[in-house]
């Protein structure tokens, strides 16, 4: 008898001790830091797919979009934040709220199905973005773009989705070298960053879009492999972002893999541990 309530009484600590672990981590989530694996190319050469990173939510203050979201899809698990804190999702205004500045590399909600994306803050309230014949212009102004050689990587599957880059000198069969043009854009505060691009895409040539008051325009270094706000969400695009719908910074990658696992220890990149995001 004493055996057995020494094991209820271990099993009850047990129990205790995993609950009380997981609303510790659920906080430091929500208010702190959220991980964030990168699935796509859409922001190379900054952004590696495999890369790990935590995203700063201190940055730019709280909405509803701060809360955790939890998608298992081999265990059919898909819970938003709007399910966790959905009662607070219509309010405009941000705890301890601060707007991202033009350069940014940000995690936000996409504006119809909630998944988590990241994307490089381009167009703030009031801007006119446009792309003409590929370069980027905002209020009017080209930006200023300057050659930077060559990006090169391996055709082959990358991360656990197993997609394959697109190529400017495409197409090219599985193993050889895939190259797309690089080039340092310069934003009109200053911030520079490396831009990639593969040849004359619809997304190169744009009207003006003009960026409502609470709301953000958004684009991917990669620009020719990038879903951002050049396309509408009818479209399948993201369209503008809504301040609500920003869940922070990234700041640093903390660990990256070329790998299909992370667990695949001969694919870790340890040139791009803890680098710091331009």
């Amino acid at each position: 008898m004493a055996e057995k309530t020494g094991f209820i009484a271990w099993l009850i600590d047990t129990v205790k001790t995993v609950f009380w672990a997981l609303v510790i981590a659920g906080i430091f989530r929500t208010l702190f830091f959220q991980p964030f694996w990168i699935p796509s190319g859409s922001m190379k050469d900054t952004l590696l797919i495999g890369d790990f990173l935590f995203v700063n939510k201190m940055a730019y203050g709280y909405s509803y979009a701060s809360c955790p979201s939890i998608r298992i899809q081999g265990l059919g698990i898909d819970i938003g934040a709007d399910d966790f804190c959905g009662f607070i999702e219509d309010r405009e205004d941000r705890i301890f709220g601060s707007d991202p500045e033009r350069g940014d590399i940000v995690v936000f909600r996409h504006p119809v199905d909630g998944r988590d994306f990241i994307k490089r803050l381009i167009g703030v309230p009031g801007d006119r973005i446009q792309m003409v014949d590929g370069v980027l212009q905002i209020n009017d102004v080209p930006v200023q773009v300057e050659p930077a050689g060559v990006f090169t990587e391996t055709m082959a599957p990358q991360g656990p989705l197993g997609l394959r880059p697109q190529c400017a000198n495409g197409p090219v069969g599985s193993g050889a070298s895939c190259e797309k043009n690089r080039a340092i854009e310069t934003l009109p505060n200053g911030v520079s960053h490396a831009i990639l691009d593969i040849g004359p895409r619809p997304t190169d040539n744009t009207g003006v879009f003009t960026v409502p008051e609470g709301q953000f325009f958004f684009m991917g270094d990669n620009r020719d492999n990038s879903t951002d706000s050049r396309v509408s969400p009818a479209a399948n695009g993201v369209g503008f972002v809504e301040r609500k719908d920003i869940v922070g910074r990234a700041d640093r990658v903390m660990f990256s893999s070329a790998g299909r696992s992370m667990f695949a220890f001969w694919t870790w990149r340890s040139d791009r541990f803890l680098t710091a995001l331009d």
